[in-house]
């Protein structure tokens, strides 16, 4: 058969274990999961309380233009409506962007370590990929425009970074922007976009009406609590949209995930309050951290990346054997280091109790 010659050795998306067979491996009754940056809290009690009393006939498409949906997060927004585009999750709109905009001949500019699927995408449709090293854990946008040259199609800035949590400050991608030639896409993927609490950061809606040539990717995923549900959007000027949609497939959204996503946009206090939770938790890691001499990145997400000092591997195994599944920094492009999603209080504290008993058993710690 005649496959695209790029996907020979590909390998597919690595999620991390499930609960499931965690706890069926190592005979487990109670398995916590921070590998993969979900809300530990849910979604907001109003999904759930819909989802109960309302019925769904499952017969029906549903509207391929969101446009219940589509109306609310205009409104919460304060943007036009075809200003807009739904996917099936944040890759979703990855996939389209770079379906519409990358083939052989051109590339793509991103961050190294960065989200996997930038690349991903990159290659499966044949264009070449150009990896900038961070800069301590931050996008170094200088090289990043040194990059970029007239093939390049677009450039991804993961704001917050996944998987080193920090953010790119508003002066400097301000500047940055200015530099970009007009003719390439600038993706800023702000799937943590909620959990942002430092100052230095401005919302960057207003970079839309500014460049023509920038979208911002947002998700209902992560701070929303809905990652079953498959929502993600992204924003960008009506003209920019119009040339994605017809990328689109069409019923990419679900008739339930469209009517939930509603539902959990009208509870913004849920969010506050999953907010300040999560920077309880921040504040454990990184005392932890300070604690015991370990390295991490500042992050502005739900997550932290910090190092082990062995081979995190071995401390992935070691944790999951006693029931918490993380990420292992090998996995990552960050070696030596593991990455932990914050949970409730009590997970927290119960996992930074576990890994310092292995971590002296590596030798890690006296």
């Amino acid at each position: 058969m005649k496959f695209k010659k790029q996907i020979y050795g590909m390998k597919a998306y690595q999620p991390g274990k499930p609960i499931e067979e965690v706890q069926k491996e190592f005979g487990l009754k109670e398995v916590v999961k921070l590998a993969s940056n979900e809300n530990p809290f849910g979604c907001s009690p109003k999904v759930k309380e819909f989802i109960q009393n309302n019925g769904i006939n499952f017969a029906i498409y549903p509207d391929g233009y969101a446009q219940e949906l589509r109306t609310a997060v205009s409104n919460h927004l304060g943007v036009e409506e075809t200003q807009l585009l739904f996917g099936n999750g944040s890759d979703d709109i990855i996939a389209i962007i770079s379906r519409a905009l990358l083939y052989p001949g051109v590339n793509t500019v991103m961050a190294d370590p960065s989200f996997s699927q930038y690349s991903h995408n990159a290659e499966i449709e044949g264009a070449e990929v150009r990896k900038v090293p961070l800069k301590d854990g931050k996008h170094d946008l200088e090289k990043m425009l040194e990059a970029i040259d007239e093939n390049t199609s677009i450039v991804w800035v993961c704001n917050p970074n996944n998987p080193t949590g920090t953010i790119v400050a508003d002066e400097e991608l301000n500047a940055f922007l200015k530099k970009v030639p007009q003719d390439v896409l600038v993706v800023l993927d702000e799937a943590y976009f909620e959990y942002i609490t430092d100052p230095s950061y401005k919302d960057t809606l207003h970079y839309i009406n500014e460049y023509p040539n920038v979208i911002i990717m947002r998700t209902f995923s992560k701070a929303y609590g809905l990652a079953a549900f498959r929502v993600g959007y992204a924003i960008a000027q009506a003209d920019l949209i119009a040339k994605l949609d017809p990328v689109r497939a069409p019923f990419n959204n679900t008739v339930l995930s469209q009517k939930v996503a509603i539902v959990a946009l009208q509870d913004q206090q849920f969010i506050k309050e999953s907010v300040e939770q999560n920077e309880n938790g921040k504040q454990l890691f990184v005392e932890f951290c300070n604690k015991h001499g370990l390295k991490y990145y500042p992050t502005q997400t739900n997550f932290i990346l910090f190092e082990v000092k062995t081979d995190s591997d071995v401390i992935f195994q070691e944790m999951m054997k006693r029931g918490f599944i993380v990420r292992s920094g090998n996995a990552l492009g960050t070696p030596g280091y593991i990455r932990v999603s914050f949970g409730t209080e009590d997970q927290n504290r119960r996992f930074l109790s576990t890994l310092e008993e292995v971590l002296k058993e590596q030798g890690v710690l006296a």
